[in-house]
């Protein structure tokens, strides 16, 4: 039987590599960056912050988040233990400039603004600092793809992101596993200025919850201190009213 040449040039070509469709680093960062996001969240967080020779300090956090536009805000407090009770944590993401962030702190009874130069600073005691928290745009880096792997259950691409000014990250660059079938990433590696591994990221469950792909638990370590931090969600629900007035230094003050 004849097999038209041209049907298996294409086969070929397909099967080499991803042939003529194989997708682009930063193609695929920005799939993962446009993943469907709820217009709002609230939810019950869980945090354990594990010393390096197994000691575990845990904290419970209520968060609310909203979007307007694409541009999204959120609210944490903490709400127990006592030494760090009804401590306010504020984020406002912007438009082309850094997100703004302030901090109620119970003990001075005020709010403080983060600056930008607070980047690097460790958010509560956590393992993620500041700028972790940032919504970085496609833009902002250089994506590499690096091949295909499988992180756990999950079958990823691997893809090297380095800032396109050295300046504008606390790190060298990330190595990020992005999952194929939901694009979500699920693993990250963050190398130091000396390119030195500093910390992993990993999620440790993934679900679907009212149609968005929900982290249900992340573990943040640095490899350096052995230090880490579990975030669990212990209850999260989308899409409901928020009231606009938790994202203003208003309420950050006033708790209300």
């Amino acid at each position: 039987m004849k097999v038209k040449k041209t049907g298996a040039l294409l086969m070929s070509l397909a099967l080499i590599n991803g042939g003529l469709f194989a997708l682009t680093g930063t193609e695929i960062a920005q799939k993962a960056h446009d993943i469907a996001d709820p217009a709002t969240t609230h939810a019950a967080v869980k945090m354990d912050l594990i010393s390096e020779n197994g000691d575990v300090d845990s904290r419970m956090v209520e968060e609310w988040s909203a979007e307007e536009g694409d541009l999204e805000s959120t609210l944490m407090v903490f709400r127990s233990p006592a030494t760090v009770a009804n401590t306010r944590f504020l984020q406002k993401q912007n438009d082309g400039r850094d997100d703004d962030k302030w901090i109620y702190l119970p003990a001075l009874k005020r709010v403080r603004r983060i600056a930008s130069s607070d980047g690097d600073k460790s958010f509560m005691g956590t393992d993620m600092t500041y700028s972790d928290m940032d919504t970085r745009e496609v833009s902002q880096d250089t994506h590499d793809l690096l091949g295909e792997e499988r992180v756990g259950s999950w079958d990823c691409y691997k893809v090297k992101g380095q800032a396109v000014d050295p300046e504008d990250s606390q790190y060298s660059y990330r190595v990020t596993w992005f999952d194929k079938a939901t694009w979500y990433p699920v693993k990250v590696e963050m190398y130091d200025r000396e390119q030195k591994l500093l910390k992993v990221m990993t999620v440790e469950k993934l679900e679907q919850i009212s149609g968005y792909w929900t982290p249900m638990e992340v573990k943040m370590s640095n490899v350096q201190t052995g230090h880490s931090t579990v975030v669990s969600m212990v209850k999260i629900v989308f899409d409901e009213p928020i009231s606009d007035r938790l994202f203003t230094t208003n309420y950050l003050e006033q708790g209300r």
